[in-house]
């Protein structure tokens, strides 16, 4: 018993081709949005890659890209197909695209469904790589001299200011390097002498951070050094005042900041989905209705259309069934007691000749 079956008049066959010949253009639309949407948080990734480790964090934005572009080119060759199924003699020349055309539809959906799920499961990827790209940066921030690192200090500065966010974790990720270039200590002068001896890496350690970590917002002037020394600052307690610098750390700052794109993202992917999914639909059944109506030869006639000809169960037995009987076309029978009459088996008995032997006409 067919799936869902729909009986069409020629009326009904030709609006729904001209419907979807439209629908089709307007994919063509949705899959130029999917490229675009790729191509943006591709660039979002890439203007802050210098804070961000290695890792598969491209994979989504390279869906979507791919996507996009297969988008448009199927419902192009989509829009193609449906606008000739309005007459009957120009779908005989589809009639057998029609159906492999279906099926690479239905998988070029189904990849637009991964693709809005990905942006949504993206996000252990990106903490993880936004942990280590961030204490990387902080780490080389004070190696402003060095070749390929001299650019991070302006990068996590910027960073900070932007994103209103301060170290890694949090401001106190600062007191466990030396962003302070040795370029820059007085190395006569016993304070900073003590404070090298007195660490076993041999840094220079501080209760402080850079000025990027201020808040602007603050009336009080910015405390950048000595946080957490209460006497150093008049009518300052850093357990109980808040501080003027900022609180919430880059990594959660700009893991909140993709995740809001990423989410944007999944969403218009989603209903992108849900259209395509629907003009599949109507490709489905316009193919099975002008299929019907060569069977039955009235072009001008009534005529069923359908998503699957058979139920779910048969027709998954069905494929089921081809799946396994692929390859077995040349395989030869090994049925016990039984030989191959193609084989020519020789004759081993040496006692007994049976060679038929043929007379010489005589000479006339």
């Amino acid at each position: 018993m067919a799936v869902l079956k729909v009986k069409f008049t020629k009326t009904k066959r030709d609006k729904l081709a001209q419907i979807l010949w439209i629908l089709n253009w307007v994919s063509v639309v949705s899959g130029i949005v999917l490229f675009s949407l790729g191509l943006f948080l591709k660039t979002e990734i890439k203007k802050r890659n210098e804070v961000m480790a290695k890792g598969d964090i491209n994979s989504v934005p390279n869906m979507l890209i791919s996507v996009g572009v297969i988008a448009c080119i199927i419902n192009f060759l989509g829009g193609k197909i449906c606008y000739d199924c309005s007459d009957a003699n120009k779908f005989s020349r589809w009639k057998l695209v029609m159906l492999p055309y279906i099926v690479c539809t239905f998988c070029f959906t189904f990849c637009i469904l991964v693709g809005a799920l990905m942006c949504y499961t993206m996000r252990n990827e990106l903490e993880e790589s936004l942990y280590l790209g961030l204490r990387d940066a902080i780490k080389f921030y004070k190696d402003t001299d060095i070749p390929g690192r001299c650019f991070l200090k302006k990068t996590v500065d910027l960073l900070q200011i932007g994103f209103r966010c301060c170290g890694n974790n949090g401001f106190r990720d600062w007191f466990e390097i030396q962003w302070v270039s040795p370029r820059y200590l007085n190395m006569a002068s016993k304070e900073v002498l003590d404070r090298l001896k007195s660490n076993v890496d041999g840094k220079f350690l501080v209760d402080g951070v850079p000025f990027s970590c201020c808040n602007p917002s603050s009336p009080r002037p910015c405390i950048q050094y000595q946080l957490t020394n209460n006497s150093a600052h008049y009518n300052y307690d850093f357990l109980t005042e808040e501080l003027n610098i900022w609180m919430k750390g880059c990594r959660e700052a700009l893991l909140e900041y993709y995740t809001s794109i990423m989410r944007s993202i999944g969403i218009a992917a989603l209903l992108i989905w849900l259209f395509e999914l629907s003009v599949l639909i109507g490709v489905r059944y316009l193919q099975t209705a002008m299929k019907n109506v060569l069977l039955l030869g009235d072009l001008e006639g009534e005529s069923d259309g359908w998503l699957l000809e058979n139920s779910f169960v048969e027709t998954a037995k069905y494929n089921i069934n081809i799946i396994k009987n692929l390859g077995k076309a040349n395989q030869i029978s090994t049925v016990s007691g039984m030989s191959d009459p193609n084989i020519n088996v020789q004759n081993t008995d040496c006692d007994k000749t049976n060679i038929t032997t043929k007379s010489i006409p005589a000479a006339r």
